[in-house]
């Protein structure tokens, strides 16, 4: 898996492509399949709540654009299955991740504390980021759902001069990796990095 990435989609983070190769991705999921299919590189597959635990090639894509270093702060949006905070944590990264729903978030925080992770997860909206404690601002923020638009409430805790990775829109996306370069729109500076495919990002919590 992790030689295709290197070979067929340009991914040449060797921090990264050792943190996918040290977890099995059968870790996180609940099903029971073969490795063809659980190891196949575009291919997404179902998880708990009608989520999705992504693709390999979109994990390693979003995580490559985040351009992150080690001891960085990073906010996940969507927590899911805990694959993609996993390969954060192993990256060295200061994980913060949220999670909408409540059978997710209490089945992925317990798995990642009996992996070892330390990272802290929250139940909540993730349009709104995590506003329980201030543990922010963020050097990095990750989406790891479609959303329809920049969620402004989580725009505000990145730092400026950070980075945010986000796919946008409705039915289908398009992945952007958003420059924080001040507090004001006419600052954020953009790039698109074509087509995504993710489960769409709801407001509100869901028990």
């Amino acid at each position: 898996m992790c030689e295709r990435l290197r070979k067929e989609r340009g991914i040449a983070d060797t921090r990264l492509l050792a943190a996918m190769e040290k977890l099995p991705r059968h870790w996180f999921c609940t099903e029971t399949l073969l490795d063809n299919l659980l190891y196949d590189i575009d291919r997404a597959i179902k998880i708990d709540c009608d989520q999705t635990i992504s693709a390999p090639a979109t994990v390693a894509q979003q995580t490559q654009l985040l351009d992150l270093q080690p001891g960085m702060k990073v906010l996940e949006i969507g927590t899911g299955s805990g694959y993609q905070t996993a390969i954060l944590c192993e990256m060295g990264a200061r994980v913060f991740t949220i999670e909408r729903q409540h059978g997710l978030f209490v089945k992925t925080k317990k798995l990642l504390g009996q992996l070892g992770y330390t990272a802290k997860c929250f139940l909540g909206d993730g349009f709104r980021g995590i506003t329980e404690v201030d543990y922010g601002p963020y050097d990095r923020v990750l989406v790891t759902c479609g959303a329809p638009y920049i969620p402004s409430d989580v725009m505000a805790q990145l730092k400026t001069g950070g980075i945010m990775v986000i796919p946008i829109g409705q039915d289908s996306q398009k992945m952007y990796r958003i420059y924080k370069e001040g507090d004001t729109l006419d600052q954020w500076r953009q790039e698109c990095f074509g087509d995504a495919k993710f489960v769409p990002m709801l407001e509100g919590r869901n028990f």
